[in-house]
């Protein structure tokens, strides 16, 4: 498991052949290292932050969401229902995250604002991206609302045939300035 401690990007974490326990651990140690016990985790000049749920700092939904997607099925009375479920690709990125938000890669990376419709909270908010073209990687930040800090919201690997036009589409319709 510490071999992954000394990845760099752009390679990939070794972990498929881990249990999901080694896997969990090793996969945290790393959001530890990067996120939760980096006091210089800033991007824009503004200190990133996870996100709160009923007003408390829930780093384990913060985790989950970088290392699983959404999952839809339908349950016996025909239901939809949405869970999480691990996705290799983001996991194998996990330590992407941070020298992404440091602004330290040399790959073709856009910083961008948009105003984008949020279900959950049933208005338009402004959320921030730093897309990667090269590595089809995006990190989502949504700044607070006293518009010192960002929250983070989560990072993903581009796996889908519509992900990468789909960012592309976003990007168009940018702010004049970054959030």
């Amino acid at each position: 498991m510490p071999h992954n401690q000394i990845k760099k990007y752009p390679d990939l974490l070794e972990i498929m052949h881990y249990s999901e326990f080694q896997r969990k651990k090793s996969l945290r140690a790393i959001f530890d290292r990067d996120i939760t016990d980096n006091d210089k985790f800033i991007f824009n000049k503004k200190i990133i932050r996870p996100t709160k749920i009923d007003g408390e700092i829930d780093l384990g939904t913060v985790f989950n969401h970088l290392i699983s997607e959404d999952y839809f099925e339908k349950d016996e009375n025909g239901k939809t229902v949405k869970s999480r479920v691990f996705e290799k690709d983001r996991a194998h990125r996990l330590h992407w995250l941070k020298p992404h938000i440091e602004v330290k890669i040399k790959d073709t990376v856009f910083h961008f604002s948009v105003m984008e419709r949020d279900p959950k909270k049933r208005k338009d908010v402004p959320r921030t991206y730093l897309l990667n073209t090269t590595q089809k990687y995006v990190v989502v930040l949504e700044p607070q609302n006293s518009g010192l800090d960002y929250y983070l919201i989560t990072a993903y690997y581009l796996n889908k045939k519509y992900g990468l036009k789909q960012m592309k589409k976003k990007m168009k319709n940018k702010l004049a300035k970054l959030l």
